[in-house]
């Protein structure tokens, strides 16, 4: 570990909360989805539906949004699979840190690399979307996932300060090269012509690939694991 992030570690562990209520308040905030996609996506339903002068390029950049965020979560869990292993401080012993128990599904963080994470990833990624849409709205989205998403995880060990920093530089940069007008007009003006003209399916796979950015495509990865241990 860097000196960097040595230095937020023990700054955080050291002055870490001594409430048992306040702890368990940040676990809370870390795992559930409800603080994290059900913030952020209704955000994106919202911009899609209100009326505005710029209604297209607006939709064409939302698609790009999501289009980015799914980029951004696979990338994120093809490095964190293929990069070497970084063992997240939660479970480094070498560390002598004392973290808050998380409370998650422990045989899954623990074997999960800490680099980069893949919650910066996505949500900063879908934060730099909403920026792009609504300046006011999007300072506030991307300070919200600051302080609501990536700053939990490292405050409980999940990951290193530039476990998230990298998640975030990452995230923000897809987005901005997703929605640029040259590769934009290459992907999202034909998906928008397509729901346009074909509403009902357009809007299904709209709602169930939001559902599986809020959940992370979580219990979608369970269910395939279960089903290859049963074959």
């Amino acid at each position: 570990m860097n000196s960097f992030d040595t230095w937020i570690q023990v700054f955080l562990t050291h002055n870490a909360f001594h409430s048992v209520a306040m702890n368990h308040a940040i676990r809370v905030i870390a795992g559930q989805v409800i603080f994290k996609g059900l913030v952020l996506i209704p955000i994106l339903c919202w911009l899609w539906f209100r009326p505005s002068r710029r209604t297209e390029w607006e939709r064409e950049m939302i698609i790009a949004t999501i289009a980015s965020g799914l980029l951004a979560l696979a990338i994120g869990r093809l490095l964190a699979h293929y990069l070497p292993f970084r063992v997240r401080p939660l479970y480094n012993p070498a560390l002598h840190l004392d973290f808050p128990s998380v409370g998650l599904q422990e045989a899954v963080v623990r074997t999960w690399s800490s680099f980069p994470s893949d919650h910066a990833l996505l949500w900063m990624s879908v934060a730099m979307g909403i920026f792009l849409v609504s300046r006011r709205v999007g300072a506030l989205a991307l300070l919200y996932t600051a302080v609501f998403i990536c700053m939990p995880r490292v405050y409980l060990g999940l990951h290193y300060p530039t476990d998230v920093l990298a998640g975030a530089v990452l995230g923000i940069a897809i987005t901005y090269i997703a929605t640029r007008d040259a590769v934009r007009a290459r992907y999202a003006a034909p998906i928008l012509r397509w729901m346009n003209g074909s509403p009902g399916p357009g809007y299904t796979l709209a709602f169930l690939l939001c559902f599986e950015l809020i959940t992370q495509f979580d219990e979608l990865l369970l269910f395939l694991r279960a089903g290859l241990k049963a074959f």
